[in-house]
């Protein structure tokens, strides 16, 4: 299959499922979606373990903040860094925007905690594109997603203040890239980095989505929530994106060279 095949089956499926969004009717945000099973007070702090279950968040994004920008070799990560150091940041503020949403869960809280995990997103696409795709085209894009991520979440936060809440464009942000990246993965390999860390970070995507989902029922059995549970899981992933940083290095002997341009 030509490299212009399999380029227009990405394109033919992004332009599906954002024709056939634009056709749904607007989605409101379910006020029960902020009723989570667990909401135990400890040492005063609401809905404690939902707060605190974020501290991973925070400190898996400085360690892999601090790795990237000050051990791995210069060389190896001046084209990239970029990007990296953007989904750090973005995981640290997540931690810290989902600590501030649980401890009063609403819907204008939650603007915080999905706004710095878009950011994440964002750049984690990139990071793909860039390597997947080309460099050019990962470089053109950083910023326009990112841009793009942050105006899906206030565009919903907007809409929600309006009384018509309309989660469309933030679910395409968010679900649109989970989608193309199996496939990007499968029809653009490289060699340039291990890549099964990127799908180690997708099962921990989904897993995370899982239990989230199953939150009371998962409390009821183990009385830990899914929904704690998932921000451990998430948080995790973060390792994952920095071991497959970390291991571009070795392929690439300190310089990133495309096969794709």
């Amino acid at each position: 299959m030509s490299r212009n095949v399999k380029l227009k089956i990405l394109q033919l499926i992004s332009v599906i499922i954002l024709v056939t969004v634009f056709f749904i009717e607007p989605i409101a945000q379910d006020a029960s979606y902020h009723l989570f099973a667990d909401g135990q007070t400890k040492m005063g702090i609401p809905n404690a373990w939902n707060v605190l279950s974020n501290i991973p968040f925070v400190i898996i994004g400085i360690l892999g903040f601090v790795i990237v920008r000050r051990y791995l070799p210069e060389k190896s990560c001046t084209v990239y860094k970029i990007p990296v150091l953007i989904f750090f940041i973005g995981l640290i503020l997540t931690g810290l925007g989902s600590a501030y949403y649980h401890l009063s869960p609403t819907n204008e809280t939650l603007l915080w905690d999905r706004l710095p995990m878009t950011v994440s997103f964002m750049a984690f696409f990139s990071f793909i594109l860039w390597f997947h795709l080309s460099q050019r085209l990962g470089r053109a894009v950083l910023w326009p997603l990112l841009f793009i991520g942050v105006l899906s979440v206030f565009y919903w936060s907007y809409t929600e203040a309006m009384g018509f809440g309309d989660l469309r464009f933030y679910a395409v942000v968010q679900f649109l890239p989970i989608i193309l990246i199996p496939l990007i993965l499968l029809l653009f390999p490289v060699s340039r980095y291990q890549q099964k860390y990127i799908w180690l970070i997708l099962g921990l995507y989904l897993t995370a989505k899982l239990v989230e989902n199953y939150d009371t029922d998962i409390y009821d059995v183990l009385g830990v929530s899914g929904h704690t549970i998932k921000h451990v899981i998430a948080s995790f992933s973060g390792i994952a994106f920095l071991l497959a940083v970390w291991s571009i290095s070795r392929y690439d002997n300190g310089t990133v060279n495309n096969t794709i341009k």
